[in-house]
């Protein structure tokens, strides 16, 4: 039997390795223990134990992707301002990010920020970055502390709505779709951007439907996962790596797509609406993803890793639920691994199935084939359209999703039970965030709100409101207490605590969990 005396550091977490035999920064001793075995490491794509962690073995400190790792369930860190709090910065100082854009054969102007939206922030070079997309067709590299630009402007052919995705292993790289239907890679290590590498909806056979890119990748063990627009999904071996000159580049290889739809579904939706717009979600050794058909399909990629080498085994499908209607919202896991889904109410021809199934529903892929892995349903269909585009968010016991129809709403995660209801000015299509036990969320009257979720299952006391202007369609983005969102008034702000009441705030460098 060994014996082994170990330190808890001070963000609490055990760490045998460095600890063993030596005093934490405090110089603290905090227990002894006997054991005669360590806990393996997990051995697979996405560990779902760590959901609502950081991105699991990221080199890169941040919030890398939509929803900030591959269980699409990290929101940031803290501390969040418990009073109202300043504008730090307005980017940009004076106007807005607009342009025109045509769709479907309607042209508009776009401004700002809208679904997704989210900013990805991260620690580089002693510098706080954030990279973002927006209505003005381009990809934006700031100061996340000043809002000054770090590098130029990337501009692509049309607006970005999506969510940009930063290289988690300390490439680089930034990921980027845009609606002029390419999908980047973008290297930022000199003095501008450059685009090093895309893939245009048309590269693939067949298409359904549109051409854009509104899906936020995944990155795992240098493989990339993504849905588009076009009805595929794709899984790129991006193969980094540096040249003779310490420049880094990739050469993509797309190893794996398939249509995002099955005859199935289009027989019981009777049309061919059948896109990608939600982010993929990577559960243990399954990459999960939702099409506007109301498709959940699950591909194991247990053998994913040597298929680029001729080796390996093609994923296969091996979960498929239809929720009735269009899912653009992502498929969020918890740490048991099971799926929660949020769904529109907008076809009159398969109400049948939506108003089964509900509009929030708690899926468990672990059931054995053939049986039915609806756990509960919530339903939200007292009005067409209905429904919710906003991906829900799990903080404890709680459930938090955001409706069309502008209702806020707390669920138990075991039961689905409604356990309370707040009215926003709708539609909100931006994802609730929690920090600190703080739940944000933006309305359509251009305010973001603030709420007390300390008390799991009670009304939430609403801490604040900030207006802002505009319809805020985005989701905020949290980092070492600094929030982002952008609106589609135009800008992007930078929200801070006020400094007369910076002692207000919650506990700093701590995540959600």
């Amino acid at each position: 039997m060994i014996v082994i005396t170990w330190w808890i550091d001070d963000r609490g977490t055990d760490d045998l390795a460095s600890r063993a035999g030596a005093p934490d920064d405090r110089g603290d001793l905090v227990v002894e223990s006997t054991t005669t075995t360590t806990e393996p490491p997990y051995e697979g794509w996405s560990d779902p134990s760590e959901s609502g962690q950081p991105w699991p073995g990221a080199t890169v400190e941040g919030l890398l992707t939509f929803r900030g790792n591959p269980t699409r369930s990290f929101y940031g860190t803290g501390p969040v301002p418990r009073s109202e709090p300043d504008v730090g910065f307005r980017f940009p100082p004076e106007g807005g990010m607009c342009s025109e854009s045509t769709n479907l054969g309607t042209t508009k102007v776009w401004c700002g920020m809208g679904w997704t939206g989210q900013p990805a922030i991260f620690e580089r070079d002693g510098r706080t970055w954030a990279v973002f997309g927006a209505y003005d067709g381009a990809v934006h590299f700031i100061d996340a502390d000043t809002g000054e630009r770090i590098l130029p402007d990337f501009p692509t052919g049309d607006i970005i709505k999506g969510t940009v995705t930063v290289d988690p292993d300390g490439f680089p790289l930034v990921y980027s779709g845009s609606r002029d239907n390419r999908f980047r890679v973008l290297s930022i290590e000199g003095t501008e951007p450059v685009e090093l590498w895309s893939m245009h909806a048309d590269d693939f056979s067949p298409v359904k439907w549109n051409d854009d890119w509104d899906s936020s990748a995944m990155i795992i063990d240098d493989h990339l996962f993504v849905g588009g627009e076009n009805s595929q999904f794709v899984i790129l071996k991006l193969n980094r790596a540096y040249d003779a000159a310490g420049n880094v580049t990739v050469a993509p290889q797309i190893v794996f797509n398939v249509p995002a739809w099955d005859q199935e579904l289009l027989n019981a939706i009777g049309d061919e609406t059948v896109s990608v717009e939600s982010s993929p979600t990577v559960v243990a050794n399954t990459v999960y993803f939702a099409n506007s058909g109301g498709l959940i399909q699950g591909y194991d990629i247990e053998g994913l890793a040597d298929l680029a080498d001729g080796g390996g085994t093609t994923p296969t499908r091996t979960f498929r639920f239809w929720t009735g209607d269009d899912t653009d919202a992502s498929v969020v896991a918890d740490s048991d691994g099971m799926l929660y889904v949020a769904s529109e109410y907008e076809r009159a021809g398969t109400a049948a199935r939506s108003d089964v199934v509900g509009q929030l529903m708690k899926l468990d892929p672990t059931v054995a084939e053939g049986e039915d892995p609806l756990v509960w349903s919530f339903l939200d269909n007292s009005a067409r359209p209905g429904g919710m585009w906003a991906t829900p968010a799990i903080h404890g016991d709680v459930i938090y999703a955001a409706t069309n129809g502008g209702r806020l709403l707390g669920i138990d995660r075991a039961t689905g039970t409604e356990l309370w209801s707040k009215s926003l000015a709708g539609p909100v299509w931006g994802s609730p965030v929690v920090v600190d036990d703080v739940l944000l969320i933006g309305d359509c009257n251009g305010v973001l709100h603030a709420y007390d979720v300390s008390s799991p299952g009670e009304d939430p006391p609403s801490l604040w409101a900030k207006e802002l202007g505009g319809c805020i369609e985005a989701t905020p983005a949290v980092w070492g207490g600094r929030i982002l969102i952008g609106t589609r008034a135009g800008p992007l702000y930078s929200l801070v605590a006020p400094a007369t009441t910076a002692d207000e705030t919650t506990t700093p460098d701590t995540v959600t969990g």
